[in-house]
C-alpha cells in the first residue's frame, strides 16, 4: 500500500512539473499570451545594410524588458503583409517595417491599426495610407542633394555627360532622392556645365527646376535601376552601348546607392572610350568602402544606421511607456502628414573616410586595405 501511495505522488509531482513547464513555455512562445512587443519587418536578407539592421535591432533592446522579433520579406509584398500577419498574432504592440513597395504595404499596415497595433514607417514611406503613425528617416531630399553637388564640385569645364541613375519606382524615397539630386543638378544642366547622357525624358524637362511626381516618373522609367546590381548593369551596357562618342570620355554618374554604384562603376571602367569617371553612392557598405580607397567609387552618402535604429526603438519604447515619442518634421504620404523623426547625413570620400568610419568605430580598419 506504502509502495502505491508512493508511485500516486510521484505521478502528482510529475504532472505537477508538466503543468509549471507549460505555463512557463505559454508565456514565452504561445498560449495566447504577449509573445513579442516589438515586430520588425525589413524588405530584403540580399543586401549588406538590412543585414546589419537586423543585429543592431537585436542590440538595441537586449538589455530591456521588451523584446522583438525580425522577419524579412524578400523583395515581396505579398510575404511583407504574411510576415505583418504573423506578428500581429504573436501579440506586438509596435510595429516597425521598411516596405518592399510603400504603396502595397498599406494593406499590411491597415491590419496593424485595425489590431491597435502602433506602426512605425522605417527609412522607407508608407504611401496612401492613414495607417502609418511614425516615420523615421534620414532627410532623403539631403541625400540627393549631396550626391549632386559632389558631382557638381568636382566639375571640370563644360559639356560634361552626365548619366543618371535611380533606385526603384516603388519606392518613395527613390524620388525624394532624385528630387533633391534635380534641384542642384538642373541649374547645372540649363548652363551647359552638364549634358544629359541617357535619358530622353530628362532632356525634355531640362529647363525645369521643379519636376512633378510624373514628370519625375518619365524619367525614373528610362533610369532605374530598381536598386538592383545585374539590373544597374544591363542599364549601363545599354546606355554605354547607344551613347554616341561626344557622351563619352571623362563623364558624371548620379548612382543612386552604393550596390548599384559598384555595378555602375566597373560597367563604365570596362569602356575603353571612358578616359574617367565621377561616381556617387550611398548606404557607405563595406564593399564601397574599399572601392572609395582604391578609387573606383568615388563617394558614399554615409547614413549612420545605428542612429536611424535607435531612433526608431527609442521610439518604440517609449510607445510601450505610453509617452509620446519625440518628431522633428513630417511627410506628405498621399494620405496623411505622417510625424516624422529625421537623422542627418554625411558625405565620404577618401579624404575623410579614416575619420568617418574607423575612428568613428563604424567599422574596422583591419576590414580594409590599402587605408
Amino acid at each position: 500500500m506504502r509502495n502505491k501511495l508512493k508511485a500516486i505522488s510521484l505521478f502528482l509531482v510529475a504532472v505537477l512539473f508538466v503543468g509549471v513547464l507549460a505555463a512557463c513555455n505559454s508565456s514565452s512562445t504561445g498560449g495566447g499570451s504577449k509573445e513579442v512587443s516589438v515586430g520588425i519587418v525589413l524588405p530584403t536578407k540580399d543586401e549588406p545594410r538590412w543585414v546589419q539592421d537586423e543585429q543592431r535591432f537585436k542590440d538595441a533592446l537586449k538589455d530591456s524588458k521588451y523584446t522583438t522579433e525580425i522577419l524579412f520579406s524578400q523583395g515581396s509584398s505579398a510575404k511583407e503583409k504574411e510576415n505583418v500577419e504573423t506578428l500581429l498574432n504573436k501579440g506586438i504592440d509596435v510595429l516597425i517595417i521598411s516596405p518592399h513597395d510603400g504603396e502595397a504595404a498599406g494593406a499590411a499596415v491597415e491590419a496593424a491599426k485595425k489590431d491597435g497595433v502602433t506602426v512605425i514607417a522605417y527609412d522607407r514611406l508608407i504611401t496612401n495610407t492613414d495607417a502609418v503613425d511614425y516615420y523615421v528617416t534620414f532627410d532623403s531630399l539631403a541625400v540627393g542633394a549631396a550626391q549632386a553637388q559632389y558631382l557638381v564640385d568636382n566639375a571640370k569645364g563644360t559639356g560634361i555627360p552626365l548619366y543618371l541613375y535611380a533606385g526603384a519606382a516603388s519606392d518613395n524615397n527613390a524620388f525624394l532622392f532624385f528630387e533633391g539630386a534635380w534641384s542642384v543638378l538642373q541649374p547645372k544642366i540649363a548652363d551647359g556645365t552638364f549634358k544629359i547622357a541617357n535619358s530622353s525624358e530628362a532632356i525634355t524637362l531640362k529647363d525645369k527646376a521643379e519636376l512633378s511626381r510624373d514628370e519625375m516618373s518619365k524619367i525614373l522609367g528610362q533610369v532605374t535601376t530598381n536598386w538592383e546590381p545585374n539590373e544597374a548593369i544591363n542599364k549601363a551596357q545599354t546606355h554605354l552601348t547607344a551613347a554616341a562618342a561626344d557622351m563619352k570620355g571623362d563623364v558624371a554618374i548620379l548612382a543612386p546607392n552604393d550596390g548599384t554604384a559598384r555595378s555602375i562603376a566597373d560597367t563604365f571602367a570596362a569602356d575603353s572610350a571612358i578616359t574617367s569617371y565621377v561616381i556617387t553612392g550611398q548606404d557607405a557598405e563595406k564593399a564601397s568602402i574599399q572601392y572609395i580607397i582604391d578609387g573606383k567609387q568615388s563617394m558614399t552618402v554615409f547614413k549612420d544606421v545605428r542612429t536611424l535604429v535607435k531612433d526608431a526603438m527609442g521610439m518604440a519604447v517609449d510607445i510601450l511607456d505610453g509617452k509620446t515619442p519625440e518628431t522633428t518634421g513630417t511627410y506628405d504620404n498621399g494620405e496623411v502628414e505622417v510625424k516624422a523623426k529625421q537623422t542627418d547625413v554625411i558625405v565620404v570620400n577618401q579624404e575623410n573616410v579614416k575619420k568617418e568610419l574607423i575612428d568613428s568605430g563604424y567599422y574596422e580598419a583591419s576590414e580594409f586595405t590599402g587605408l
